[in-house]
């Protein structure tokens, strides 16, 4: 079953609600609420041209691209989702939020709405979901952008630990509540988002604010993270059949910009570039900026290893 409503469905306690969070949305008059299967999405278009899918990162939104999807509209039909459990879609019940799942519900959407990415730009968490849709032949987009990509699985015990952590901190969901009610205090979200590496523009702290108050959202970033594994990553990498270009903030704090090189070496066809003095969020910190290197590297030939 699939359908365009006519407008979001109603929110659940602890999630996000159109009315209220998201009154004031960027980009909310490119907003269509779909119904995909038992998964009601929420998609932003605008633009015209060959066709750019962006694919935000653990915790945030569409709202992660205000900043983007005006610049890429003037050359792309830009397609900006939320992941299912984040932002205003709403996961099928018994959702699991693995990789292999969440790129198969992607899919399962661009044939809905009969689109097929010519450009898929995916940041942090999103750089995964792109790889792996490529590299199960869910879409064939001619370049993939992963901006600031968490493509490398945690390190040594964290590997193991850290997604046994999240799992015990979505149980009975005390944590997400526990999350939620601390993010009422603003210092504290802008503390998290520097700690990646230099805070956005107040207007998107805003907004993670709004969503770290949803202990709905804040329960899918933590089931995100419980059940992502990243082990067959790279060599998804060394089969990817079109070329993929890693830009690197050489301020991120989260994912370090020496991982951009040494896995744009892996791939088929890989290219790296830094983002100097930029973060982890670097597309909210300077959207010009990261749109520039972005027609940097689309024009740039392939290198092979």
């Amino acid at each position: 079953m699939a359908e365009r409503l006519n407008a979001p469905p109603p929110a659940r306690p602890g999630q996000p609600d159109w009315s209220r969070e998201g009154k004031d949305w960027p980009n909310r008059e490119g907003s269509e609420f779909w119904r995909v299967e038992n998964t009601a999405w929420h998609v932003q278009r605008s633009g015209q041209g060959p066709t750019a899918l962006l694919i935000h990162g653990t915790g945030a939104s569409t709202h992660s691209w205000a900043g983007l999807t005006p610049l890429l509209a003037h050359s792309y039909a830009v397609i900006a989702i939320d992941l299912p459990g984040q932002g205003f879609t709403r996961p099928a019940p018994g959702f699991v939020p693995s990789l292999n799942r969440m790129s198969g519900v992607i899919a399962e959407l661009l044939g809905t709405l009969d689109v097929q990415p010519d450009l898929i730009i995916g940041h942090s968490a999103g750089a995964a979901v792109a790889v792996r849709l490529m590299a199960t032949k869910r879409a064939r987009p001619k370049h993939i952008i992963s901006l600031n990509g968490a493509l490398r699985p945690f390190p040594g015990l964290l590997r193991h630990l850290a997604p046994g952590i999240a799992k015990t901190l979505t149980f009975g969901g005390v944590a997400a509540n526990i999350f939620a009610n601390a993010a009422r205090d603003r210092r504290r979200v802008e503390r998290l988002l520097e700690q990646t590496g230099g805070a956005p523009a107040a207007s998107y702290v805003d907004h993670y604010q709004r969503l770290l108050q949803c202990s709905a959202h804040v329960s899918s970033t933590l089931a995100m993270m419980a059940n992502w594994d990243l082990s067959g990553i790279e060599r998804d990498l060394a089969g990817l059949s079109a070329p993929i270009s890693f830009l690197a903030g050489t301020q991120d704090q989260a994912i370090s910009p020496a991982e951009a090189p040494r896995l744009a070496k892996l791939a088929n066809a890989g290219t790296a570039m830094k983002l100097a003095g930029l973060g982890h969020l670097a597309h909210e910190q300077d959207a010009p900026g990261v749109m520039a290197a972005i027609e940097s590297v689309l024009r740039q030939p392939p290198s092979s290893p």
